[in-house]
């Protein structure tokens, strides 16, 4: 089953490349500029199988999102893997921390991203 998965990101470019790779190797693919409106969609649309997170955005960042969705009841559940250019370590562990499934830095290994959705 070809996985629907969600990308949130506040640079269109970010989003253009993601969703070309994404959408070639057979995924559905939507996307939004803002995490408030990542929230309304999931909530509107439960068959999303995996979120992509951006953790640095203007206005609700990645972490309050990823907060929010862990606590509320109806979309708790959705795998989220952030993606961030922050790579320290402890970058890694404070997405973690706040509910993600797992972490992808950038510039994006598309290896390495596929095989995190892979194993959601």
């Amino acid at each position: 089953m070809n996985k629907k998965i969600l990308i949130v990101d506040d640079d269109p470019r970010n989003i253009f490349a993601l969703k070309l790779t994404l959408k070639s190797r057979g995924y559905q693919i939507a996307s939004t500029t803002m995490a408030s409106e990542a929230i309304e969609m999931l909530k509107k649309d439960k068959h999303f199988d995996v979120v992509l997170m951006d953790m640095m955005m203007p206005e609700l960042d990645g972490y309050e999102a990823i907060r929010i969705i862990r606590n509320t009841p109806s979309i708790s559940g959705i795998p989220v893997i952030a993606v961030t250019a922050q790579a320290m370590p402890e970058d890694r562990q404070k997405c973690l921390d706040v509910g993600a499934q797992d972490y992808i830095s950038k510039p994006i290994d598309v290896d390495q991203l596929i095989n995190a959705i892979e194993k959601l």
